[in-house]
């Protein structure tokens, strides 16, 4: 009973804390991190140029939607108010107003009063409010009206304080502190009758709607004047309103009217059906004190905050659910009921029904899908499956883990994916019937079917299965079908259903199933439409959300054309659950979830119109302007501007100098360094779903660098030539160096060239002279042999002869015997053939030369020519040739015709020569 009762408390706390919980328009925000400036934002417009301007304190801030701006003004004073007129923004501060306009990408600002003494007799004066009427400018501050014709400046002085200055009817309606609201023509004042209520109050905003008059007090609450009567408006915010101090309102399209307090925020007051939403610091706001209230041309608020600035998309057809207490949790599901909305969390399932929020008892834990049925919502969860139906909450069943819930392409069967395996509910109208799907007892994420007795089941964490089974649930076969195709990269596999064909999403490549190979094959559609693909979850046959490098994507399939819808970043940035994106469709809206709630859009089939931007780039905080000239090494911000706040801004993209590649614009900004110099180009395009297509473009040049440039040039040409100069002289100097060291080696050289040749003549006179003596030596050497041979052989025979003489009487016989020693005493054929071949050595070289000169010689010419140059005699010769004396004086005679000698010339002396 204890238990029982802490749990009780437990969810009551819970219900309580989340009482405040609801849908809201999306909200932006931005603080002095943002804009670089002040506090307080005392007023906010739109100028004709699709810009916000703000009053913050000692700066008008800019806003483009791309960056912002601040300025200050000359004094330094702080900017109470502003207002936009055509292409000037006019701003009013203390005892100082004027106007800016924009110049070269900057805000100029000119002083109206300044110099026109308007402030003479004023002690503390600020302009705190600013306005158009009757064509004519006024300045209002507490005490006085400044009335600006464009060229002279009247003042009007009340003798009460007053608040504001209003336009109703084209009256002007003067709100004093005191003694009530009064009218003003011309110069003159009148007080309203019957308005006596309104006396002591400090009157902040009066409104007409509607043939109805809303004055809006400080701390009283709203009054409504309808035919004259005034009285106080009857709506249950009214009394809320005297406890928040108003600070501002506004009636808006859609018959909304906007409240700003000091101390509760913002509300939103419906008047169809007197409903209204208070968005605060509780839920989205910075803090509670609004300030000014302005309205863009897309019917979006911008608040101006006590810190900071927000921007409300009201008129949106986006609105989020937001949970900064953390007590939701991460959302993984939603789906909407009859009286509101059914939320699975990691923390539990939720529901939130007449503006009351609350934990379902009992459900702690993570829930994973809620998938209706008819009327009935089955909730996945960690403990089982849940069912909501009629208002009541049960526990259908025991199967854990509910990632998916669909239903059966072949019959009215539902499939559900869990922590088990796969589950079949045959009946919808009773769901307590079920079967498993038996041998696949494994987590699985994702089901399908398109084929009687065929499932598709992909593994939470990897492969992907093919069950067939019988007409009794039994199970026929299971095959992991990415192992039997060979994928091995098979983790996280995603199935999709589209036209009732199955694709699968393996490792960022789409594949179906081939029935007659039994393998996967790569889908073409889909692969060359949908890549880098990290999520997909369908909606209906023709639309599905796809996840694409961290951004959201509305797909609209048009036959086999894919329209793309960017989903913008902003409205989901940081809170996507990666591989648990579920979308719920209610009617004409869809629900997103989120880690910190859900969000509830309108998706568009319809391809986009090209916008129109303005394209602003600054270098170095300068504008530059297109096909202008920027500094070398320097960054180019290149701003895109479409002047779209809200959820109609554009996606864009860009290409530099006709690259392949579309880039996304982020965040409106272009940022470019490290550009080559040269002419550049940047092509912006919109993409409306199905084409890029280009809408601007923008020209400029990157200056060379300044060691390009012309002075540097004719430095570097002069310092090139003082170098060629130099190096000129230099070398010069060192070539006439050279020249005379050369002339030096020359001569050096000379006398060594004469010493060595001087040196080498005579060594070869010397070996000349050895060699003539050699040869000399080798031809005395042969006459010595030849003598010497002849000698022997004379004197052998002599000596035969004589003992001849002495032995011999028989006179025929001595001579018989004389002849004998004679014929064998004279020199064998063999003995001369070897004297002749020893003589041919030893004057081989004069041979050789003997006979290259004189070839037609024969050769007892050659052996004469040896014998002679031997300076034998021609008797001695006579027996060598065996030839008579006048046989070899005859020879001779022969041999000087053909060696064409004189008659005065010696023989011997000239083969001496040769």
């Amino acid at each position: 009973m204890k238990t029982l009762f802490i749990k009780l408390l437990f969810f009551g706390l819970i219900s309580f804390q989340l009482y405040s919980q609801e849908l809201l328009p999306f909200v932006e925000n931005y603080n002095k991190s943002n804009y670089q400036g002040d506090n307080q934002i005392w007023n906010v417009d739109q100028g004709n140029d699709k810009a916000m301007y703000f009053a913050n304190n000692h700066y008008l801030l800019r806003y483009d939607g791309v960056k912002w701006e601040k300025y200050t003004l000359p004094n330094k004073t702080i900017i109470r108010s502003i207002m936009v007129d055509g292409k000037k923004i006019y701003s009013g501060s203390y005892k100082e107003f004027g106007y800016w306009f924009r110049k070269d990408g900057k805000m100029i600002y000119v002083s109206i009063s300044n110099g026109k003494k308007v402030f003479e007799d004023s002690e503390n004066e600020e302009i705190w409010k600013i306005f158009k009427f009757n064509n004519k400018i006024y300045f209002q501050s507490f005490n006085e009206i400044f009335l600006y014709d464009g060229k002279k400046i009247k003042k009007t002085k009340f003798p009460f304080l007053i608040s504001y200055c209003f336009q109703i009817d084209n009256q002007l309606l003067i709100a004093s502190v005191d003694s009530g609201v009064f009218k003003m023509n011309n110069s003159k004042i009148s007080k309203i009758k019957g308005w006596d209520i309104l006396e002591n109050n400090v009157i902040h905003a009066i409104e007409k709607y509607q043939n109805k008059t809303y004055i809006f007090t400080k701390r009283n609450g709203v009054y409504i004047s309808e035919n004259g009567v005034l009285s106080p408006w009857k709506s249950p915010l009214n009394e809320t309103l005297k406890t928040a101090i108003v600070n501002a309102a506004k009636f808006i399209k859609n018959n909304k009217l906007i409240i700003g307090t000091a101390s509760k925020g913002l509300y939103v007051f419906n008047l169809n059906d007197n409903s209204y939403i208070n968005i605060n610091r509780n839920n989205v706001l910075m803090n509670n004190s609004i300030l000014s209230i302005g309205q863009d041309k897309e019917n979006n608020l911008w608040l101006g905050l006590d810190n900071g600035i927000a921007h409300i998309e009201v008129n949106s057809p986006i609105s989020i659910f937001y949970d900064n207490s953390g007590t939701l949790g991460s959302v993984y599901s939603v789906a909407t009921t009859d009286k509101g909305y059914l939320i699975a969390s990691n923390h539990g399932i939720f529901k939130y029904e007449d503006k009351r929020f609350s934990m379902v008892p009992m459900t702690q834990g993570q829930a994973w899908n809620i998938s209706k049925i008819n009327n009935k919502y089955l909730i996945g969860h960690n403990e089982g499956t849940f069912l909501y139906e009629n208002g009541l909450f049960s526990k259908l069943n025991s199967i854990s883990g509910g990632w998916n819930l669909i239903k059966s392409n072949i019959n009215n069967s539902y499939l559900q994916a869990s922590y088990s395996g796969v589950w079949i509910y045959k009946n919808p109208n009773d769901l307590s019937q079920k079967d498993i799907i038996k041998g696949l007892l494994k987590p699985i994420k994702y089901v399908a079917q398109n084929r009687k007795n065929e499932i598709w089941a992909a593994d939470n964490y990897r492969g992907l299965y093919r069950i067939l089974y019988n007409d009794t649930y039994e199970t026929i076969k299971i095959e992991n079908v990415t192992q039997k195709s060979k994928i091995t990269d098979d983790f996280g596999v995603k199935i999709f259903e589209f036209r009732n064909e199955i694709l699968f999403l393996i490792h960022n490549s789409w594949y179906t199933y081939n029935s007659i190979t039994n393998q996967l094959i790569e889908n073409e559609l889909f692969n060359s439409n949908f890549k880098n693909i990290s999520d997909i979850v369908a909606i209906d046959e023709n639309n599905f959300v796809v996840l694409q490098e961290g951004l959201l994507y509305h797909i609209y399939a048009n036959e086999n054309k894919f329209v793309w819808n960017n989903i913008q970043e902003k409205y989901y940035r940081g809170k996507i659950i990666n591989d648990n994106i579920k979308i719920f469709k209610s009617n004409n809206n869809y629900l997103l979830n989120l880690d910190d709630g859900f969000i509830s859009l309108q998706l568009k089939n319809k391809i986009s119109h090209c916008p129109s931007i303005k394209v602003e780039a600054f270098n170095d905080e300068n504008l530059v302007e297109n096909k202008s000239k920027i500094k070398y090494n320097s960054e180019l911000k290149i701003g895109i501007i479409s002047g779209i706040y809200g959820i109609t801004k554009p996606r864009l993209f860009y290409k530099i100098n006709e690259s392949s590649d579309f880039i996304p614009v982020k965040e409106g900004m272009i940022v470019l360094n490290n550009l080559s110099s040269g002419s550049q180009n940047i092509v912006v395009y919109y993409f409306d779903g199905l084409n890029y297509n280009k809408i601007s473009s923008f020209d400029f040049i990157v200056a060379k660098p300044w060691y390009f440039s012309f002075w540097m040039i004719v430095l570097y040409i002069a310092v090139l030539g003082t170098i060629l100069y130099l190096y000129y002289k230099w070398n010069k100097m060192r070539y006439i160096q050279k020249l005379e060291l050369q002339e030096e080696e020359l001569k050096h050289q000379k006398k060594i060239l004469e010493m060595e040749l001087k040196a080498e003549n005579e060594l070869n006179i010397q070996e000349y002279e050895k060699h003539i003596l050699e040869l000399k030596l080798q031809t005395k050497s042969s006459e010595v042999t030849g003598k010497s041979l002849s000698i022997a052989k004379q004197s052998e025979m002599i000596e035969n002869i004589q003992g001849i003489l002495d032995t011999e009487v028989d006179f025929n016989k001595l001579k018989s015997e004389i002849k004998k020693v004679i014929k064998s005493n004279a020199i064998n054929k063999h003995e001369w053939q070897t004297f002749e071949s020893n003589l041919n050595q030893i004057h081989d070289e004069f041979i050789i030369n003997l006979t290259k000169k004189y070839p037609n010689l024969t050769s007892k010419d050659v052996k004469l020519c040896v014998y002679l140059k031997m300076n034998l005699s021609s008797k001695e010769i006579a027996p060598m040739m065996n030839i008579t004396f006048r046989g070899v004086e005859l020879q001779r005679y022969r041999l000087r015709k053909k060696l064409n000698l004189i008659q005065d010339e010696n023989l011997s002396k000239f083969l001496l020569s040769i």
